[in-house]
């Protein structure tokens, strides 16, 4: 019989024997076998040590800065993070949402404004009944802060997304300028600033603001960055127009990303100020130019609010119920705005051609200031 451990195949594919191994031959190979076993714990050791270090000392801005960025860090080493998990969430809506420019527009949202026959509602309602605005409806992305907000928008919208922020509850109203309320402002700013980095144009909307028309065509351009007003002087190109970052439109590229880094850093600068105390500071700043940034001010003609609202009923598109305090006086308003729109609807081409009427007055928002 043929001893099946001492055959081997040749190169022909024949069977030759081979010889048996001696007791010195299996203790060698024995010995570079345990080392190399143990090399590999070591290596793997190491890695998985690294990955962890490296994770904790990444700023949190970091866990949103593109597939590129998180591929690199956590690529074959077996690391089951919950952030890469979120990133890949978050890349889905956006896919699912964006225009063929891979441009989406984007709101915010937590309880208090999320109940029924609240400000998103009211935002939804304005959406589904503008002039052009309905096909706008599937490339809205809603960011919902608390997990009820979340739950609700689940119910009535198809693309939403749950951001999270560890150690802060954003899920009550949130007074203006209170500690709340800037963390919810700059966890805006620096999300938004990742949407970027992740190749995506936007249209980033308040909530309390209802649209009557599509605001795509008012938008111009050439420009990178554009922001509706508080005051708006008639130059677009004016630096001293008043912003309102309620609305804002803001193309992905290297100058607006490079932009976003630098407003979220001058608030070491003037601590304590919101976001937009400080871009109405940063304007100014030489950088801007050196970045390269064409920033537009959009007209209150096509973008008002009750700080200035726009007084010709077939230009509007856009109303915002800024200069307001506390979400009841908000809502209030709000409905009656958007009670004035259907009313000029309803008027035919005639008539809207001569309509003279203007808005009827914010009387739970007047006199007041604020967001």
């Amino acid at each position: 019989m043929i001893n099946p451990v001492g055959i081997f195949c040749s190169k022909g594919g024949g069977i030759a024997e081979r010889r048996p191994q001696s007791g010195g031959q299996i203790l060698i190979q024995l010995v570079l076998k345990i080392g190399l076993l143990c090399s590999v714990i070591a290596i793997s050791c190491m890695a998985l040590y690294y990955s962890a270090n490296s994770f904790e000392l990444l700023p949190r801005s970091s866990y949103f800065n593109g597939s590129s960025a998180l591929s690199s860090l956590f690529a074959g080493r077996g690391f089951d993070s919950s952030m890469v998990k979120k990133e890949t969430e978050l890349e889905k809506v956006l896919r699912e949402a964006a225009m063929e420019d891979n441009t989406v527009i984007i709101i915010t949202l937590n309880e208090p404004w999320a109940v029924p026959d609240s400000l998103f509602d009211l935002f939804l309602e304005s959406l589904n009944t503008g002039n052009g605005t309905q096909r706008l409806v599937n490339h809205l992305v809603v960011i919902a802060l608390d997990p009820k907000a979340y739950q609700r928008c689940s119910t009535r919208h198809h693309h939403c997304y749950f951001l999270t922020t560890d150690g802060i509850d954003f899920s009550n109203q949130a007074q203006f300028m209170t500690s709340t309320y800037l963390a919810m402002m700059w966890r805006r700013t620096n999300f938004l600033r990742s949407v970027l980095e992740l190749g995506y144009n936007f249209v980033f909307s308040d909530t309390d603001i209802i649209w009557f028309r599509d605001p795509f065509p008012r938008l111009f351009p050439d420009a990178d960055f554009q922001i509706a007003c508080d005051e708006f002087h008639g130059d677009p190109k004016d630096k001293g127009n008043w912003p309102n970052g309620g609305f804002m439109f803001v193309r992905s590229n290297n100058r607006t990303i490079e932009f976003y880094k630098f407003w979220n850093a001058s608030r070491e600068t003037y601590p304590g100020a919101n976001e937009q105390e400080i871009l109405n500071k940063i304007k100014f700043n030489p950088y801007i130019d050196t970045i390269g940034l064409e920033l537009r001010f959009l007209s209150t003609d096509y973008f008002g609010g009750y700080c200035n609202p726009s007084k010709d009923l077939n230009l509007v598109c856009t109303m915002h119920a800024n200069c307001c305090y506390g979400l009841d006086n908000k809502v209030k308003d709000l409905r009656v705005t958007l009670e004035d729109w259907r009313k000029y609807t309803s008027l035919n081409a005639t008539e809207k051609a001569t309509h003279k009427s203007s808005w009827s007055d914010p009387e739970n928002c007047r006199q007041m200031e604020g967001e």
